[in-house]
């Protein structure tokens, strides 16, 4: 397993990153499954583990606070997240400061761990000055809750932002990002990337396999059953539909990256989560196994190095900078501005 310096944090993580979405009711339930996937990403050398409060309810803590007991939490880099809905309180969400400190504790208390290693903001929340979420997160490195912290899916005129207001007020400042990014989703390569390593902040990219849409299993010679895991085909159902002209477009591209893949040589999630952590301002890719059997397919895209004619080949496929389906950038869950509606009018 390679190691990468996160950012200019002086922490060292793993080049897969063990993402714990699909532990709990949105993925798995079986938490001693949960917990053997877990244990077994360990053992292979990840020492990465990213989860949220907004996963499953905060199950997903849970579970992860269980699997690092017995001396394993002292050798991880451990990141988790607040921001997204936690119930149905509408104070139970956002970056105020009332949330935040709230939020980290419950966090805390989960993971079964006295401190946090990196402390994200699932989204960045309008209704709240950026001052305040840099404040109360600075305030929690200051009284040793959290080591850093970070964002995920900001837009690049909002690392910009956040970086400069955290110049100006005297505060930390976010020392990661976490977007998505794959074959198929590749906007952030145009502003994102370049303004993190402007900034010299880690970068974690999610959904390497797009949703599973790199999977394998979307193939036009193949019967598509659609997504296993719950949360997917009840959240984001529009998502798998086929029959829709921008997920056509997507069958067609990644129709075409599986037979890449197929001439070779390699399956078309080890040439997916292998793309995603070849470039260079990529730190580290999370991998969201549901299975061992799925974290077993992650694990053998580690020390795969794509040569410059497959990687050519992918650009034809779908261009640098480029998302198949912009839906799936994520702008409507994050900065709406980028939304198509917002830009038209």
């Amino acid at each position: 397993m390679e190691y990468r310096p996160l950012g200019r944090t002086g922490v060292s993580v793993s080049q897969l990153c063990l993402g714990a979405m699909m532990f709990g009711a949105f993925g798995n339930p079986d938490h001693e499954d949960s917990v053997k996937v877990v244990h077994r990403a360990l053992d292979a050398g990840i020492n990465f583990v990213d989860t949220a409060d907004f996963y499953s309810g905060g199950e997903s803590e849970q579970i992860v606070g269980e699997a690092l007991k017995g001396g394993r939490r002292e050798n991880v880099i451990l990141a988790t997240k607040a921001g997204l809905p936690f119930d149905e309180n509408p104070n139970h969400r956002g970056a105020s400061r009332r949330w935040i400190t709230q939020a980290v504790e419950g966090s805390l208390r989960r993971l079964g761990t006295d401190w946090i290693d990196l402390y994200q903001i699932h989204r960045l929340d309008a209704a709240t000055d950026v001052d305040e979420t840099l404040g109360v997160l600075s305030d929690l490195v200051h009284a040793g809750k959290i080591r850093m912290f970070g964002a995920s899916t900001l837009a690049a005129s909002e690392i910009v932002e956040a970086q400069w207001t955290a110049e100006r007020r005297g505060r930390e400042r976010f020392r990661t990002e976490q977007p998505t990014y794959s074959m198929l989703t590749r906007a952030i390569e145009y502003d994102v990337l370049p303004a993190c390593v402007r900034y010299g902040m880690g970068v974690l990219t999610y959904s390497p396999l797009a949703g599973g849409w790199l999977s394998g299993s979307y193939r036009k010679d193949r019967e598509i059953a659609g997504p296993g895991s719950p949360a997917r085909r009840n959240r984001f159902a529009a998502n798998y539909d086929t029959t829709s002209a921008v997920n056509a477009a997507k069958l067609d591209a990644a129709d075409a990256l599986g037979a890449l893949g197929d001439e070779a040589g390699l399956t078309l999630v080890q040439m997916a989560v292998a793309f995603a952590t070849h470039h260079p301002a990529v730190t580290s890719a999370i991998v969201g196994p549901r299975t061992m059997e799925h974290l077993e397919s992650y694990l053998a895209a580690d020390g795969i190095t794509l040569p410059a004619d497959v990687l050519d080949r992918i650009d034809e496929i779908v261009p640098p900078g480029h998302t198949v389906n912009v839906a799936d950038n994520m702008w409507g869950t994050s900065t709406s501005a980028l939304n198509a509606a917002s830009r038209r009018r």
